[in-house]
C-alpha cells in the first residue's frame, strides 16, 4: 500500500545524520523511562512508597505517553517529525526540572506524567519519518536500531547510575537529563528535514486513497490482530524491564540492590545486542520469505515459557535471576518485528497514526501492567500470602493475559494474510 508520490527519499549521508539526531533523543527518553528502576530502592525509602505507589509511579509515565498518541500521530501526518518533537521535548525538561525539584510522592508522580508526555514523541517522530525518508527494505533495519539506541539508554539507566547516585544524588541526576534533552532539541533542529503534508502534496488524488483518519487504522483487520499482543506482550515486557525486574531481583531471589543494578545492567546489555541482530538480518530474513508475523509465530512463545519457568522457580533461581530475566526481554524482541509490520501495512499518509495507535497500545499496557503487578502483590500479601507467593501470582495472572493475546493473533492471522505486509 505504498504511496509513491509523497516519497522523498534522503541520500545516505544525510539519512545517517538524520538518524542519529533522532537516536539521541530516543535514547534519552529510554534512559528517563527506565531509570525509575534502578531509583526505586532510593526513591521507596525516602518516600516511604509501598509496591503500588512504586507501580504507579513508574506507570505515571506512561500514563502521559500514551495520553498523547492519538493526537500526536495526527499531528506527525500533517505537521511532520521534525517540529513536533521539538515542541514535545520542550515538555521533557519541563518534567524533568520538577522531578528534581519534587518535594512528595504526588508531586513526584505529576512530574513523571509531564516527562512521559514530553518524550513521547522520540520514537514515534523518526519512525513516521522514516516511513517517507527511507527505503522499504531499511525501514526494519532503522527500527531495529532505534530500539537498540533505547538499549543504549535503558543500560546507561543501571549501573552508571548507580555509581553516580553517592556522588551527585538523583536530583542532580535530573538536571543533568534536562540540560542533554535541550542538546537533542538543538541536534533535531539543525538536521532533520523540513516536513511536506502528504495531503498537500498530492496533486491527483488516487482512487485506492485511504482518507487520513484513526477510523481507518482502527478498523484494519492486521491493526487488530497485533493489538492485543501489543498491549500485554510488548507493553508487558516494557514493564518487566523497566520496573518489575529489579524487585523481583530484590525481594524474590534476594539481590542487594547493587546486585540488582548490576543484573538489569546486563540485562540491557542482552537487549541492546537483540535489536543490533535485528536490525542486521531482518532483511536477509525477510528476502527469504521469513516475514514478522512468521516470525512473531515461532519465536514469542519461547518468552511465555521462560516466564513460566521464572515464575516456577521463584526464590529458587537465587543467582540465575539476572539470566533469567535477561533471556526472557530479549525472546520477547520477536514482538518488536510488529512495529515496522504495522506501519508498512498502511499508506504513508497514515502513518502516523498507525504508529502512534499501536504506541498508544504498548504503552497503555505498560501503564497497566505496572500498576496491576503492584495492586495485585499488595493485594495478595493483605490477603496473608508470602511475599514469594505474592509476586509469583502477579506474574502468572499476567502470563495468562500474553497467552490469551498469542492466541488470539493466531486466530485471526489466518484471515488476514491480504492485510499483513510482506516485507
Amino acid at each position: 500500500m505504498a504511496d509513491a508520490s509523497v516519497r522523498t527519499l534522503l541520500p545516505r549521508r544525510t539519512a545517517i545524520l538524520v538518524f542519529l539526531a533522532f537516536a539521541f533523543a530516543y535514547f534519552l527518553s529510554a534512559l528517563i523511562r527506565a531509570i525509575t528502576a534502578t531509583l526505586s530502592p532510593t526513591l521507596t525509602q525516602e518516600f516511604a512508597l509501598n509496591a503500588q505507589d512504586l507501580g504507579l509511579l513508574a506507570g505515571a509515565y506512561f500514563l502521559g505517553f500514551a495520553a498523547t498518541q492519538l493526537p500526536l500521530g495526527a499531528w506527525l501526518d500533517r505537521h511532520g517529525p521534525k517540529k513536533v518533537v521539538l515542541y514535545f521535548l520542550l515538555v521533557a525538561v519541563l518534567g524533568c526540572a520538577a522531578f528534581a525539584m519534587a518535594d512528595s510522592f504526588q508531586s513526584l508522580l505529576l512530574a513523571r506524567i509531564l516527562t512521559g508526555v514530553g518524550v513521547s514523541a522520540c520514537l514515534m517522530a523518526p519512525l513516521t519519518g522514516y516511513r517517507r525518508w527511507f527505503e522499504a527494505s531499511s525501514q526494519m533495519r532503522a527500527n531495529s536500531w532505534m530500539l537498540m539506541t533505547g538499549s543504549f539508554g535503558m543500560v546507561a539507566s543501571t549501573l552508571p547510575v548507580q555509581w553516580l547516585m553517592p556522588l551527585v544524588g538523583w536530583r542532580a541526576l535530573f538536571w543533568g537529563l534536562a540540560g542533554l534533552v535541550l542538546l537533542a532539541m538543538v541536534l533535531i533542529s539543525w538536521q532533520a528535514p523540513r516536513w511536506q503534508n502528504a495531503v498537500a502534496a498530492a496533486t491527483v488524488p488516487s482512487p485506492q486513497a485511504v482518507k487520513p483518519s484513526y477510523g481507518a487504522v482502527w478498523r484494519h483487520p492486521y491493526f487488530r490482530s497485533m493489538a492485543p499482543m501489543a498491549f500485554f506482550n510488548y507493553g508487558g515486557m516494557v514493564a518487566m524491564q523497566t520496573l518489575w525486574v529489579t524487585p523481583w531481583m530484590i525481594r524474590v531471589a534476594g539481590f542487594s540492590p547493587l546486585q540488582a543494578a548490576v543484573g538489569l545492567f546486563w540485562l540491557n546489555i542482552g537487549m541492546l545486542s537483540s535489536f543490533w541482530a535485528w536490525g542486521m538480518i531482518y532483511p536477509s530474513l525477510a528476502r527469504r520469505g521469513y516475514t514478522a508475523d512468521r516470525l512473531i509465530s515461532y519465536g514469542l512463545p519461547l518468552s511465555m515459557v521462560l516466564l513460566a519457568l521464572i515464575i516456577a522457580a521463584g526464590s529458587a533461581v537465587g543467582v540465575w535471576a539476572a539470566l533469567a530475566w535477561t533471556l526472557y526481554c530479549m525472546s520477547c524482541t520477536f514482538i518488536s518485528l510488529a512495529q515496522p509490520a504495522v506501519a508498512m501495512a498502511f499508506p504513508s499518509s497514515l502513518a502516523g497514526r498507525a504508529l502512534s495507535s499501536y504506541n498508544l497500545l504498548i504503552f497503555s499496557g505498560v501503564f497497566a501492567v505496572q500498576w496491576g503487578i503492584g495492586l495485585a502483590v499488595d493485594g495478595f500479601l493483605a490477603w496473608g500470602w508470602a511475599e514469594v507467593a505474592a509476586f509469583q501470582m502477579a506474574m502468572t495472572v499476567y502470563l495468562a493475559c500474553t497467552l490469551a493475546s498469542y492466541a488470539y493473533f493466531l486466530a485471526t492471522k489466518s484471515h488476514n494474510q491480504q492485510s499483513s505486509p510482506t516485507t
